[in-house]
């Protein structure tokens, strides 16, 4: 099989993986090298699905011992197989890199004999490009579950950032569609954060060891193929932040490739929820939330109609409205239409004298959400109608996609 044609097939076989995000790494160029993964030094694209093409993104061979029900390279499926070798794919990446079509390198692949063997011809890609063709840019190596601990140690030597897929949210779910273990995939999720920091500890000692995934590591969960709810999505993102240190959850709305009667019929992929579910995890990465404050067991889906953090703060009318000039940087970055970075330029202006909502728009505030929610000198802005119809019309950011379950914020009393 011509290269030309091998790169069809496997650059196609990667494209529903989302998890390939190239920021987070400060590997630097070296003298007589090539590349560099440096964070000012990766740029991005973006493909017309809001997929990110900025790297190499292909799979080692999408022939696969598997056969998970949503996979379109499980086993049982009739499609045309290939496979790179090792000096193949690092051409290509070389290749790529030099006449700037890259910045680096996502690979991931099928299963092949077992883990071992698969995860061994990752590394051995990585490696090669590392020491022998002195590659410094940025490499995201995808760990193959219930690969041995001594390889993942070694792929997060030449990786900047690895991965483990979690694939479902739940054992259940995991069972009745894939023929992978839970314990096959959390276990490595806790092998690489613990070589993390081990790594670190070391590093204390003697600045000579190499970093072990500078980038650290990230997982994919697919929406929408099991009927867990986004409380449980939720919950479970939190707890991979909190016990993996995991530098990033990406969401992937189900896509229907295969015809299997364990699988939901859909009409199109739940984008919108998907959408929604990113807006949760920033705002526990970034905005101090807890999962318990975005979804619970009483209202365990967040709405089509009205972002999360609105949510929160309709469902929290009587903390608001709040003084900009005198409340906590904690509570303005809980004002919707306040973004961090505004939030930031607000406790820094307010020290040099007070603002009022001319200077807040100034700083970039979108007042027509936030004044709902907020004062300047102890008035609200003026011709504010705060009102739950007002209020409500105000937040709504998109409307219920046709065919999307209709998981509305219910009735809510604001006074």
């Amino acid at each position: 099989m011509e290269l030309i044609e091998k790169l069809e097939i496997l650059g196609a076989a990667a494209k529903f993986d989302a998890s390939c995000s190239s920021s987070g790494s400060d590997r630097k160029g070296t003298f007589g090298g090539i590349g560099s993964g440096h964070k000012s030094g990766i740029c991005h694209s973006w493909s017309a699905d809001g997929r990110c093409i900025s790297l190499l993104k292909v799979l080692f061979t999408n022939y696969c011992i598997n056969d998970c029900a949503y996979c379109i390279n499980r086993r049982s499926n009739d499609v045309k197989r290939a496979a790179f070798t090792v000096d193949e794919l690092v051409s290509l990446t070389m290749n790529f890199y030099k006449r700037n079509y890259i910045e680096g390198l996502f690979l991931s692949s099928g299963i092949v004999k077992n883990a071992d063997y698969t995860m061994e011809k990752l590394i051995a890609v990585a490696k090669k490009l590392r020491t022998e063709e002195n590659f410094n840019g940025y490499i995201h190596l995808k760990v193959i579950p219930g690969a041995s601990d001594i390889l993942i140690k070694e792929a997060g030597l030449y990786a900047d950032r690895v991965s483990v897929n979690i694939e479902l949210p739940s054992e259940k779910s995991l069972k009745l569609l894939t023929e992978k273990s839970r314990d096959s995939i959390i276990k490595p999720m806790g092998e690489i954060c613990g070589d993390i920091v081990e790594n670190r500890e070391e590093r204390k000692k003697t600045k000579k060891l190499p970093v072990f995934a500078p980038a650290g590591q990230t997982t994919q969960l697919i929406v929408g193929a099991t009927p867990e709810s986004d409380f449980k999505i939720v919950k479970l993102t939190e707890a991979f932040y909190k016990k993996f240190s995991m530098k990033r959850v990406y969401y992937s709305a189900f896509v229907p490739v295969n015809s299997d009667n364990r699988l939901p019929v859909v009409s199109t992929p739940p984008l919108d929820r998907e959408h929604r579910l990113y807006q949760a995890d920033w705002l526990m990465r970034f905005y101090g939330f807890q999962a318990d404050e975005i979804v619970s067991e009483d209202n365990p889906f967040l709405s089509n109609e009205v972002d999360p953090k609105a949510v929160w703060a309709m469902r929290n009318m009587h903390l608001f409205p709040l003084e900009v000039n005198t409340a906590a940087f904690e509570m303005i970055l809980r004002v919707p239409g306040i973004g961090r970075q505004s939030a930031v330029r607000i406790v820094s202006a307010r020290r040099n004298g007070s603002l009022d909502f001319d200077d807040l728009k100034r700083i970039g505030v979108v007042l027509k959400r936030a004044r709902y929610f907020i004062t300047c000198k102890g008035k609200m802005m003026p011709e504010t109608l705060l009102s739950e119809k007002t209020v409500f019309e105000a937040m709504k950011t998109t409307s219920t996609r046709a065919g999307a379950p209709d998981h509305t914020i219910e009735q809510l009393s604001l006074f």
